[in-house]
């Protein structure tokens, strides 16, 4: 199954339709792949496994986010103060 998931990164183009977000703005699929990134590599980092399957959500957030928000998140999430629950 890793090898799927590895072989689907290495392929990644762009973020895939989500049925969840249907609308043209894209900002809740940016922030929801953002959080699930961040969810994703606590959980396993908690287990001890390897994240490497959470790049997939790093790679959509990071084609749909733009890079200001992202950095913004970034220094909320290391100075304790980001709204979201991870």
């Amino acid at each position: 199954m890793s090898d799927t998931i590895e072989e689907r990164i290495k392929n990644y183009r762009t973020a895939p339709f989500d049925a969840r977000f249907p609308n043209v703005n894209q900002t809740r699929n940016c922030y929801q792949n953002y959080l699930d990134f961040h969810r994703c590599t606590k959980a396993l980092g908690a287990k001890d496994q390897d994240p490497a399957p959470c790049q997939w959500y790093a790679r959509v957030y990071q084609s749909l986010c733009p890079r200001s928000w992202v950095d913004k998140w970034d220094e909320q999430l290391e100075n304790g103060s980001f709204p979201g629950k991870i």
